[in-house]
């Protein structure tokens, strides 16, 4: 059984900093492509950041330089830092393979808020 289970959201002021983490088990994690999805509040889901086994990254247009995924094989570990936040970065924050395995976690909510 697969299971992604995501921590670190929280509250936090625009312009503050929050790192999540996914903590992948019941697979071989190293051979897939991970990612980082999110849903705003009226919002579909959206495709955050990817990153490939060998550690090549990809970043929707709204985040680009602002937020950093990396991956740790070694601990089955996937990891999002956010910089520079913005209030319309509010959203539960999912991780997942960009196949989108029908094993979502509960996600982690990440607040920004004045």
């Amino acid at each position: 059984q697969v299971q992604l289970v995501e921590s670190g959201g929280g509250l936090v002021q625009p312009g503050g900093s929050l790192r999540l983490s996914c903590a992948v088990s019941g697979t071989i994690f190293s051979f897939y492509t991970m990612a980082w999805y999110r849903q705003a509040p009226g919002k579909q889901r959206e495709l955050v950041a990817s990153i490939t086994a060998g550690g090549k990254t990809n970043y929707a247009d709204s985040v680009k330089g602002r937020f950093t995924i990396s991956r740790d094989n070694a601990k089955n570990t996937v990891t999002l830092q956010m910089n520079s936040l913005k209030i319309e970065d509010t959203a539960v924050y999912y991780c997942n393979t960009l196949a989108e395995w029908d094993f979502w976690g509960q996600g982690t909510q990440v607040t920004v808020s004045s």
